[in-house]
């Protein structure tokens, strides 16, 4: 299986993935949404809107397709944005990435964009790929085309062309201007985001399932891409403990966080 991580912080330095992760619903491999989507905010936030807490993989299929809550104009267009938000998302509380996604974006309004952006990274490596070229950006530096075409080929090497790679960093670059990270039209420029405590319990949780643990949590790619330090990723952890979204415990210079309030669903993991 060829892994396809760009920032290399989305991973523990054993490079080593995992059941767990797969299980949880992170997707690996030199393909991705991201060839003929961005991460379709503004789709995902009104079908959210408009479906309950509790509805099954089914349920989104008809309202994306037989109800055409998405307002597109021809079935093909509704079936193939049914495909596309599940590549990116899951739809289906039987995947526990959009369990908890689901349940914080219920909670967490004003974390959305960060949130979508989480699990986008988590379930399309082509995304992921192109991250080196965002997040080490200060604010106010100029975002490159170039730079973000380069970090992709070094994660897919010669598996998609030059046209595919160009989609892939026009619709990337549209993907992280919906997320915070970049503003601007003809020249980008990098921004810092604010995330909320549910964004950093998300980040948390993604990095605990691909492998950190203790303190390594809080200096992982998934909290970089929050535009966090150690001691704000802290004092935010703090706050989704206060909001009942993470359990944090620290015995004996031990860190142990525990995800069960975000997903009480989930067995041990």
């Amino acid at each position: 299986m060829a892994v396809v991580t760009g920032f290399a912080g989305f991973l523990p330095q054993t490079g080593q993935t995992g059941k767990v992760a797969e299980q949880a619903g992170f997707r690996f491999g030199d393909k991705g949404t991201h060839t003929s989507r961005t991460m379709m905010l503004a789709e995902l936030d009104a079908l959210l809107a408009s479906t309950p807490a509790e509805a099954k993989r089914a349920d989104y299929t008809r309202a994306i397709v037989d109800e055409n809550l998405l307002g597109k104009t021809t079935g093909a267009t509704r079936k193939l944005t049914n495909q596309r938000l599940g590549e990116l998302y899951g739809l289906d509380p039987n995947i526990p990435i959009f369990r908890v996604l689901r349940r914080l974006w219920s909670l967490d309004s004003e974390g959305r964009p960060l949130l979508a952006l989480l699990a986008a990274l988590a379930r399309d490596p082509l995304l992921a790929g192109t991250a080196q070229a965002i997040v080490p950006l200060g604010a106010g530096e100029e975002f490159s085309r170039l730079r973000m075409r380069d970090a992709l080929r070094e994660s897919v090497r010669d598996r998609l062309n030059d046209s595919i790679l160009d989609k892939v960093v026009r619709n990337a670059a549209s993907s992280w201007t919906q997320a915070g990270h970049l503003e601007g039209r003809t020249f980008k420029v990098r921004r810092l985001v604010t995330p909320s405590p549910g964004a950093l319990a998300f980040a948390l949780y993604l990095a605990h399932r691909v492998g950190f643990r203790g303190t390594a949590l809080f200096t992982s790619g998934w909290v970089q891409v929050l535009d966090l330090d150690f001691r704000r990723a802290r004092d935010l952890a703090n706050d989704a403990k206060r909001l009942g979204l993470l359990d944090i415990r620290e015995l004996s210079n031990v860190l142990e966080i525990g995800f069960e309030p975000l997903d009480p669903w989930s067995e041990g993991f």
